[in-house]
């Protein structure tokens, strides 16, 4: 089968093996793939994949259930879905555990379904706790123009009722706007600490930044705030004044989706489904996919994602 392998820090075309479902996979005829900076990241050599996981990128897939390792799994043959992937997306076929796979939403297109299982599955896991907030909670998210904060703001504002915040650019806001965003600052050029700490500040912040927005965040923080940083984009070591932390009683956490253990991830993408699939059949939350590129063509793809100012997802077709 043809898959983009890494070679000297770029993807190539190649032929290999194709693969072959274990006990509990199933085999997908792929669709489309989603493009994520995990992916840019294991290609320049900082984030390697799982031993268990084939070597080339590709966290989420859409497509066709063609084989099953196992009888039990035999009716799902012929079932348009989308899953979850350790790594080997980019690809023609893909071996996937059974336990993170779903049915393609019903309102969502078969290639738009690519752009799915990462953003959900980390925004859900993360802002999930929104959906028992006492009150209007208000969400502050970072990087609300890409593929995680395109659905955070979609899901805080659309599924949790609350006041969202979102940096961007200001080219950005109106359609940040029309996924549910109250307020849209511009990151280059607009306070988000002043903008919060003046409303109240944040109940939660969802951070893609890391390092250089830590101290930040904190000060953006309400009382009994929470901190999620979920990526390292501008730096991953920094000071923390521990005195701040425990006066406003802020509780920081991070996490990443593909490091979780198996039984974890199989809780997270069961609870997406029970969740999250019922808005995307409703139409109430969209995945945001702006640029479709044949697979082939996924240095480009990275190369469009790495220079930044770009809206929604990137899926590679087949």
């Amino acid at each position: 089968m043809l898959a983009m392998t890494v070679a000297d820090g770029k993807l190539i075309a190649d032929t290999v093996p194709d693969p072959e479902p274990g006990p509990e996979e199933v085999l997908i005829e792929v669709a489309a793939a989603g493009v994520n900076r995990a992916d840019l990241l294991q290609v320049a050599g900082h984030y390697p994949p799982p031993a268990d996981a084939p070597p080339w990128p590709g966290l989420e897939v859409s497509g066709t259930i063609v084989a099953v390792g196992g009888d039990e799994n035999s009716a799902l043959i012929g079932t348009e879905v989308c899953a979850l992937l350790s790594g080997g997306g980019y690809a023609e076929f893909a071996a996937v555990d059974a336990g993170l796979v779903t049915p393609k939403p019903e309102g969502v297109d078969l290639v738009d379904a690519a752009a799915l299982p990462e953003a959900a599955a980390t925004v859900y896991s993360n802002l999930g706790h929104l959906l028992d907030a006492p009150a209007r909670p208000r969400v502050l998210v970072h990087g609300g123009s890409g593929g995680i904060g395109t659905f955070a703001i979609q899901f805080a504002a659309g599924l949790a009722g609350a006041e969202v915040w979102a940096t961007a650019r200001a080219e950005f806001a109106a359609e940040l706007e029309a996924f549910g965003a109250e307020h849209v600052l511009d990151y280059r050029h607009e306070d988000f600490v002043a903008e919060l700490r003046a409303a109240g500040g944040a109940d939660t912040i969802l951070d893609i930044i890391g390092a250089a927005y830590f101290e930040g965040n904190l000060k953006a923080l309400a009382p009994d705030g929470r901190l999620v940083v979920i990526g390292l984009q501008q730096g991953r070591t920094t000071e923390i004044d521990l005195g701040r932390l425990l006066a406003k009683r802020h509780t920081v956490s991070g996490t990443t989706l593909r490091g979780r253990p198996l039984e974890q991830r199989h809780r997270i993408i069961a609870e997406v489904f029970e969740h999250i699939w019922p808005a995307l059949d409703s139409g109430a939350i969209t995945p945001v996919v702006t640029t479709r590129m044949p697979l082939t063509e996924a240095d480009e793809a990275h190369r469009v994602m790495g220079a930044g100012g770009h809206l929604g997802k990137i899926v590679l077709t087949l």
